[in-house]
């Protein structure tokens, strides 16, 4: 299959190894991966922040850059759900997150991927409440060789980020943020992993604060890292 990457804001200035991770696993899977150097924002950041027309001009033209894709994959839950509600219902279609694409569309879980460490995982509120992935990180995770994965207590809880909440709420996503890091630790974990690097960001600014000692890491990393190829 040709896939459509999509690497958004995050990946392509904070985060690039998340998007490199997505193209080396879906290159080991045996598939064709183009980027459209064209793409840009998808809009989500102006919607959340009350500016709609320039969030539907920047949906609009993520359908033109996008036009033709037979599928469009993206390391970040929260984008491809902007994306999923605001496109049109034909481009809209073609759009996945990373894992629910690997697992629903391809029917993969495991993709021979080694990490031998302790892990935990945040699902994502896009992930959760508006793609509705399920479990599918999960059973990927839980089928990748040598880890050790460790529930997190009240997963399902925000980390308090939410784009342009966490600047406007600040004391409030501070609190929520608080609260997510004591479950964290609480796992022993080494490595807290999640589908979107925008979590990921404030979950990992909040544990490099207090020297915790526990990484973040995409999840997309984590399914790329092969005994062949470690993850460094």
């Amino acid at each position: 299959m040709r896939i459509s990457l999509f690497a958004t804001c995050l990946g392509d200035t904070l985060f690039p190894e998340a998007p490199r991770a997505a193209v080396r696993l879906l290159e080991r899977l045996g598939h064709e991966v183009e980027f459209r150097e064209e793409q840009t924002c998808c809009g989500q950041m102006h919607f959340n922040s009350g500016y709609l027309d320039e969030g539907r001009a920047l949906a609009e033209r993520f359908e033109r850059v996008f036009a033709g894709a037979e599928a469009i994959v993206s390391p970040s839950a929260s984008c491809a759900g902007m994306v999923r509600e605001n496109c049109s219902p034909e481009i809209a279609g073609r759009v996945f997150e990373l894992s629910e694409f690997l697992v629903r569309r391809l029917g993969v879980e495991d993709v021979g991927a080694y990490f031998p460490h302790r892990v935990t995982y945040h699902p994502t509120c896009h992930s959760l409440r508006v793609l509705r992935v399920g479990d599918a990180p999960l059973r990927l995770l839980r089928a990748v060789r040598g880890i050790q994965l460790v529930e997190l207590e009240q997963a399902e809880e925000c980390c308090g980020f939410g784009g342009t909440f966490a600047v406007k709420n600040a004391d409030v996503s501070s609190a929520m943020l608080a609260d997510k890091i004591a479950h964290v630790l609480a796992t022993d974990a080494e490595v807290c992993t999640a589908g979107d690097s925008s979590c990921l960001m404030h979950i990992g600014g909040g544990l490099e604060r207090q020297r915790a000692g526990v990484r973040t890491l995409h999840l997309a990393e984590i399914l790329a890292s092969t005994e062949e190829e470690p993850f460094r």
